[in-house]
């Protein structure tokens, strides 16, 4: 199945078990309906930004997009079966390295950041309380989490809450590649 078609399959599935509507979810993502159809009907392949909102506006994780649709739980990820996306606005290639479908409130995710790129997600508030820690495997990566900024190098790690704005920037000329973990926790 192919990334995208595997977004919208998940989407789709998540809206559903969520009883929304498009013009609900739209409102809660502030995304435009048209758009969010674009993208359930795999016609459309829709930015970090965007998905970010999606699964705001859903009540997900953004890992949890990218899963199959019916994954069974299996607690095993081999690499082969490792979703890869890669983000049209920025080039970052996203990879989730955990099993899909696991009942698990961690996800672990790879990113190769691109010379130059940058990508700024706005949505501040997400349901329940979410963790993440950023690890720099190779490169320099510079995150901006509300007003706090973070230049981080090979071998940094930097600790969060996700409860703002957060941009992720590589101004150097060399790739960036790092390990990104996000806990769940759904409890307010």
């Amino acid at each position: 199945m192919d990334i995208n078609d595997r977004i919208a399959s998940r989407v789709r599935q998540i809206r559903a078990e969520r009883g929304l509507s498009l013009e609900a979810l739209a409102e809660n993502a502030r995304v435009s309906r048209s758009m969010i159809s674009l993208i359930e009907r795999g016609e459309s392949s829709p930015t970090a930004v965007v998905l970010e909102k999606l699964a705001t506006g859903l009540g997900v994780p953004l890992a949890s997009l990218f899963d199959p649709p019916a994954a069974p739980a299996d607690p095993v990820s081999r690499r082969k079966q490792q979703a890869e996306w890669r983000d049209p606005a920025s080039g970052y290639l996203r990879r989730n390295v955990s099993p899909a479908g696991f009942p698990s409130p961690i996800h672990l995710v790879e990113v190769l950041f691109p010379p130059g790129a940058r990508v700024a997600y706005e949505t501040g508030l997400r349901p329940g309380v979410t963790h993440q820690q950023i690890w720099v495997l190779q490169g320099e990566i510079e995150i901006t989490l509300g007003r706090a900024r973070h230049s981080l190098e090979t071998g940094d790690c930097l600790a969060m809450v996700l409860d703002q704005p957060i941009t992720f920037r590589n101004r150097s000329k060399k790739p960036a590649r790092y390990a990104v973990v996000i806990c769940q926790d759904p409890r307010p």
